[in-house]
């Protein structure tokens, strides 16, 4: 097989981290691994395996003709045969498709909200899904909106996986006492909820003031931002809760917690999550999404439902208190992501179902 993945960037996120997983993998697996980024190189690029081919188009507009035929050129150059578009690229694997029908597409959906989400505000990907292969989706949520609203029949739920990274050098150091640090990994925006962990900073903060929340993740300087900034500011926690922006060293970052956590209001199968798992830490999650699939609360983890405040800071609690609970809960997390969400079940059941399309 000779396959691409295409994703619009490779600044840190859930969907970019699985492009490159995905290339990486498939570079020991198959005849051509190829990346594409569309509109901006990141942080991520620095992770590529050196087998697989990259290529940077470019693309300074949605209909950039040139950045089309250069993609173009570049799959027939290569004898590519299957695009496997990620999240918005899907509408560059579109345009590829119109000026190149032998090339197969296969979307990759990430984004767990769209469940919730009308026919209506998708119109364009219900035309633009035509021309799709097959989908992958990462939530089973998300399997049956492709079916009801698409009329989408060759889907297949496909786990995300993670990698440890080879070239993952410790630079952060965090803030506060080590031993007593929370880490959450999700870039600032909305569905990350990170306004719910300031809350429950603030409950915990009374009774456990030495323990320090972290969160690592792009700082978009938005009006979310600006927001969570400002009532860290008013319930005097800027001692307490740390803002750290985007770092490439986020392995080295986990290691250093002693609890991850992670707040979402909504969620597809979260990458950091099964990072966490990678490196045994214990964590308090929200149970959206894929999470309660991979947390079973009070066995390897602590899940508790979205927006709860009380029932958040009384999990946490429960694991500063309780640190045998938390290196349990770690080795237990860690045989649920090796046994479920290793790259060679995930790559293995992936390849056999594009071999059926």
């Amino acid at each position: 097989m000779r396959i691409v993945q295409i994703i619009d960037s490779l600044h840190v996120g859930g969907a970019e981290r699985m492009a490159v997983n995905y290339a990486n993998a498939l570079a020991q697996e198959i005849d051509f691994s190829g990346l594409v980024t569309t509109r901006k190189e990141g942080e991520l690029q620095g992770t590529i395996d050196p087998e697989v081919h990259y290529l940077f188009l470019q693309k300074t507009s949605a209909l950039d003709v040139g950045a089309i035929l250069r993609l173009r050129t570049y799959c027939r150059t290569n004898r590519v045969g299957i695009v496997h578009a990620h999240g918005t690229s899907f509408f560059m694997a579109f345009l590829l498709k119109l000026i190149h029908p032998k090339i197969r597409i296969v979307w990759h959906e990430h984004k767990g909200a769209r469940s919730s989400e009308s026919l209506t505000k998708n119109l364009f990907l219900w035309i633009c899904s035509r021309l799709f292969a097959g989908i992958i989706v990462v939530d089973h949520t998300l399997e049956d909106w492709c079916r009801r609203k698409l009329g989408f029949k060759k889907l297949i739920y496909l786990p995300n996986f993670t990698l440890p990274s080879p070239t993952d050098k410790p630079k952060t150091v965090l803030h506060g006492e080590t031993g007593k640090q929370m880490v959450c990994v999700a870039n600032l925006r909305h569905p990350k909820n990170h306004q719910l962990l300031v809350e429950v900073a603030k409950q915990i903060h009374q009774n456990h003031p030495e323990w320090t929340f972290h969160f690592i993740g792009n700082d978009f300087d938005d009006g979310y931002s600006k927001a969570l900034k400002q009532t860290i500011s008013d319930y005097f926690l800027t001692k307490t809760v740390y803002i750290y922006g985007l770092r490439e060293d986020t392995a080295a970052i986990i290691n250093q917690a002693e609890i991850c956590l992670l707040g979402s209001v909504s969620e597809g199968l979260p990458v950091a999550l099964l990072e966490y798992g990678l490196y045994k830490k214990a964590v308090v999650a929200t149970d959206v999404g894929e999470i309660p699939r991979i947390i079973s609360s009070g066995e390897n983890g602590f899940t508790v439902p979205s927006g709860d405040v009380q029932q958040f800071s009384e999990a946490v609690t429960r694991l500063i208190e309780h640190p045998e609970k938390r290196k349990n809960f770690g080795e237990r997390l860690h045989q649920t992501i090796m046994q479920n969400h290793s790259r060679q079940a995930v790559v293995t059941k992936y390849l056999a179902w594009l071999n059926q399309l």
